[in-house]
Parts: structure tokens; sequence; C-alpha cells
């Protein structure tokens, strides 16, 4: 692995770490990777769960996902990091790749695709960047995908209001 010389390359590879961390199933990693500090309770919010905080909650809720999932895969895109002082911000679209459950002769089940678009905090402590936050938010299928279509005014070729078809 290349050194980082810069706090954007460490909170990148941070950040690439708890995704890589969540593909292997990795609890252990999971544990290193967020904060652990008596002032700042670590907040998580997974697409469609309600709001976890502390640092148990969390981890568990990663635990309970990668003791549930056959097969998980992330292509990170649209990654911007930005550092302000011991702060820093990444937000990235997470396009998933995951396995559905094992089928009878312990095959990999269906692979199913999902894209979320998250926001990573980190705070940067004695042993490097930690995740204080994360917050996922599924994207929609078909979102926005007709805009430019549709012109200025939102108006499919319906009238205004209607979308197209």
């Amino acid at each position: 692995m290349t050194s980082a010389r810069t706090d954007s390359e460490r909170v990148e590879l941070a950040n690439t770490a708890l995704y890589e961390a969540m593909e292997r199933g990795d609890q252990a990693a999971m544990d290193r990777l967020w904060l652990d500090d008596e002032y700042f309770d670590v907040v998580c919010v997974h697409p469609g769960w309600p709001v976890l905080r502390g640092r148990g909650e969390v981890l568990r809720s990663y635990a309970l996902i990668m003791a549930s999932t056959e097969y998980i895969q992330f292509f990170l895109t649209d990654v911007d990091v930005q550092v302000a002082g011991d702060m820093a911000l990444v937000t990235c679209t997470e396009n998933i790749l995951s396995g559905g459950p094992a089928e009878e002769d312990g095959a990999l089940g269906p692979l199913v695709g999902q894209l979320v678009v998250a926001t990573n905090v980190f705070r940067r402590t004695s042993d490097g960047w930690k995740v204080w936050s994360h917050h996922g938010s599924p994207v929609l299928a078909g979102v926005g995908d007709d805009e430019e279509e549709d012109g200025a005014d939102g108006a499919g070729p319906d009238g205004p209001g209607r979308p197209s078809p």
C-alpha cells in the first residue's frame, strides 16, 4: 500500500477501509475504524433504518448486517473529500452489489444491485482518522432521469405535473 502524504489522502484511505471491512465481514477492523471517544457519540443511519447513536449500537448494527449478508461489494464513485482541521467530510455514491441467500446446493443466490449516496464524517485522533458518522440514503430508480428531457418547467409530454412515461 502506498503511503498517504496529505490529510485528504489519509481520509480517503480510512473511508475505503470502512467499505473493505464490510466486504470482508471484519468486525475487528470495523471496531478499529470507528471513533472511540467519551466526549463524542458516533451516529449512523443505514438506508431505511432509524438513527443509531452510540458506539455499541452502531457496531452491533454492522455485525448484524455482516452476519446476514452472504456477499457484498462496494464500488465507490463520485468520492469527494473535504478536510477542515481535525474533521473531514466524505461524500460518495455506494454502488452496491450483494448476494441473496444461498440456494439449496450452497451456491450464492441472485445478485442484487443498489445505489446509495453516503456522507461519512471523520475526526482526527492520535490513532489516525476515525469514522464519527455515517449516513446512507437510497437512490430511487429513475429519479432525475427525465429532468433534462422534460424542460425547465418540469412538464412532461402530457402537460405540467405529469411525468414522462
